[in-house]
């Protein structure tokens, strides 16, 4: 079976409350070849395989050489740096309120910009054409991805869901917005900016109302941000608190003969605890209890402000463990019980139809097509660079990747050049939502990020997660914008090995290895333990594989290496920590760090700019066929993205851990780990 090369990993924290998110993924093996290579085991999120031969050699070379000329290095760049640290006007470092907010204000059209809006809308495209007085309805559930996606993808986009809310709220042929809104899998940071633009959108004066057949906290607290709140009297609605869970599969792993062999720096750092362990570890315990802790009161708090209750009533409500949908119309959680065509129905009758008409209606993918400007909200002459990146990271793009699966580093660093050398751009945005990924292409994007940041203001705006690999991106720009609930930081460090010895054993498989060399056989002897100097020299690797991290992070934080050292090691914190430890300069959305920009390019906050997207994908013929994307001759795209991490998986790694944060009532799908595994078994 091939070698596992733990990672120096930030976590793979499961970037929101989340239901049916697994902690690892353990591979079906395939069958056993002639050659020694045989077949494998992956551990996603937690571990990589190990490179071949010639990776490994340039792994060795990266993460064992000595720290201190990089710090040295650091030390010279610090003393001329062209990335300034932002200071307020009394010296001292930015605080939040010394930015920007970025806060939507409705503009009310004048009557020459009306017309001219109108004259627009008459020579618009076909798929332009909206009847007057239509309703925009979205159904918001599933994954919702923080990609722009071709019209011919599937799936929800958060750009493209909140271009429309902005839209709409100019767009005079449209009366008003009903969201459906069901059971969502996506982090909080996206919810938090959903919530944003729904609030946005009420200041235009039209109408938007929720319709939820199934929801729990994170679908209310996005419900409730809409002016009324309608469900059908058989409706799945349980706000009973919120988990989190982390697995651990040492047990199993002693069953059938693995021993995971594992180097852990940064005492948060509980990658390696769901392989090396049986039980939460005390400093897992205590991090992700005040990830839980910052999540709930975030919930209660906004949930008690928009309904005008105490907080300590909005909790008892939750303890009752309340199920019937009567109780909670009658204590005012929703508007009123009601089926789908009776909302359609009331709608037609709020707008002055004849009950013998339907009211007329746009869906999201129709609405996505209508451009800004023919809604009158064209940008000024600035332009602002977006560049988005989503997904794990690798260096370089597998034959198995397909359109936005992930942040290929190759691709990545050409934009940030092209921003870099073209005289059009003012700044630059960042977008992350990434949970980490491979350490070389990490470091090599930030180099990039680094250089841009040197010759125009660039801004980091997170999403759900921009952790490990995702924050060492963030931290080369000039200024990091995070959401209250992002989950970022992590950073730390995770190594190792398994021994599968006694597997070998039992399945009656044997492998011999004849090297050169004292250290030939420390990643190609996957059939014994580490010998005490190998295992000597993977800690000290491992040591110094994080105070690079470390070291650049406190460099590009501008703070000393024993402040960085203190909310480092491994720990995972939520935006609005983050932003109180130094991590992360301004807490908002998307809107915020545009406004942030500006300020740093000396745009005048009023003034309009045009953001270019640099990320838009090109639709493949596959996508433009079928419409969907996902799926290339029945291999899903989950099944892909796993074969990718298998294809990309080299050297170190900075991933977030698989921690598993999730609702009380996706629990369930946590078990799909131990189907992967039983397959496993089986096969054996």
């Amino acid at each position: 079976m091939a070698k596992l090369l733990p990672c120096l990993q930030a976590p793979h924290l499961v970037s929101s409350i989340n239901r049916g998110t697994l902690s690892f993924i353990l591979s079906k093996p395939i069958p056993f070849r002639s050659s020694s290579s045989s077949s494998f085991l992956q551990c996603r999120f937690a571990f990589a395989l190990s490179p071949s031969p010639a990776s490994r050699r340039c792994l060795s070379v990266r993460a064992f050489e000595d720290s201190a000329s990089e710090t040295k290095r650091l030390d010279r760049e610090e003393a001329d740096a062209a990335n300034e640290v932002p200071m307020n006007s009394e010296g001292g470092r930015a605080r939040d309120e010394d930015y920007p907010s970025g806060e939507f204000e409705f503009e009310k059209f004048g009557p020459w910009r009306s017309f001219l809006v109108k004259l627009k809308m008459l020579v618009a495209f076909p798929w332009e054409r909206v009847r007057k007085g239509s309703v925009l309805t979205m159904k918001l559930r599933g994954q919702i991805s923080d990609q722009l996606k071709s019209r011919f993808s599937s799936g929800l986009s958060l750009p493209q869901i909140c271009e429309n809310f902005v839209k709409a709220a100019y767009d005079p042929r449209i009366s008003g917005i009903y969201l459906q809104i069901e059971a969502l899998n996506c982090g909080w940071g996206k919810v938090e900016e959903l919530r944003r633009h729904i609030l946005n959108f009420k200041k235009s004066g039209k109408f938007i109302v929720a319709y939820i057949p199934t929801c729990q906290e994170k679908e209310y607290y996005l419900a409730c941000a809409c002016e009324e709140i309608y469900a059908p009297p058989s409706a799945y609605v349980s706000l009973f608190g919120l988990t989190v869970q982390a697995s651990f599969l040492r047990g199993i792993f002693d069953k059938i003969g693995i021993e995971p062999q594992v180097e852990r720096i940064g005492k948060y750092k509980s990658a390696g605890d769901q392989l090396a362990r049986r039980n939460m570890s005390e400093e897992n315990c205590e991090m992700l209890t005040t990830l839980l802790d910052n999540i709930y009161d975030n919930w209660l708090d906004k949930i008690s402000s928009i309904k005008g209750k105490k907080k300590e009533d909005i909790e008892s409500f939750i303890n009752e463990g309340v199920y019937q949908i009567e109780r909670l119309k009658e204590d005012g959680w929703i508007t009123n019980i009601q089926y789908e065509d009776e909302i359609l129905s009331m709608l037609n009758e709020r707008l002055g139809l004849p009950k013998d008409k339907k009211v007329p209606m746009v869906d999201y993918r129709k609405y996505s097509k209508v451009r800004q400007s023919t809604v009158g909200l064209s940008g000024g002459g600035d332009q602002i660079a977006v560049i988005r990146a989503g997904g794990s990271i690798s260096r370089v793009k597998s034959p198995l990747s397909v359109p936005s699966s992930g942040i290929i580093g190759e691709q990545f660093i050409e934009k940030i050049r092209s921003v870099r050398e073209s005289k059009k751009f003012k700044a630059a945005i960042i977008r992350i939502d990434s949970p980490g990924g491979d350490a070389l292409a990490s470091d090599l994007m930030w180099r990039e990020i680094r250089l841009l940041a040197a010759s125009k203001p660039v801004v980091a705006s997170m999403a759900d997660v921009a952790a490990s690999g995702g924050y060492y991106m963030a931290m080369a720009a000039g200024t990091i914008v995070a959401e209250n609930l992002t989950l970022t930081g992590s950073i730390g460090v995770v190594t190792g090995k398994f021994n599968l010895g006694k597997l070998y054993e039992k399945i009656g498989f044997n492998k011999e290895i004849i090297s050169r060399g004292r250290f030939a056989e420390l990643l190609a002897a996957e059939q014994r333990p580490f010998r005490p100097d190998e295992a000597e020299l993977f800690a000290k690797s491992a040591q110094n594989a994080y105070k690079q991290f470390r070291d650049k992070a406190a460099f590009s934080r501008s703070m000393t290496v024993d402040e960085m050292e203190k909310v480092a090691q491994g720990r995972v914190w939520t935006g609005k920590l983050a932003a109180s430890h130094g991590l992360v300069d301004a807490i908002g959305g998307f809107s915020r760090a545009v406004a942030i920009a500006k300020q740093k390019a000396n745009i005048p906050q009023d003034s309009k700019v045009n953001l270019v997207e640099l990320s838009r994908p090109s639709p493949t013929l596959l996508e433009v066929v079928s419409g969907v994307g996902s799926t290339i001759i029945g291999v899903e795209g989950t099944v892909k993205e796993l074969l990718q991490d298998l294809a990309l998986s080299e050297g170190v790694q900075a991933r977030m851990e698989g921690i598993m944060l999730q609702r009380m009532e996706g629990f369930a799908y946590g078990n799909s780990v131990f189907g992967l595994i039983k397959d496993y078994l089986s096969f054996l």
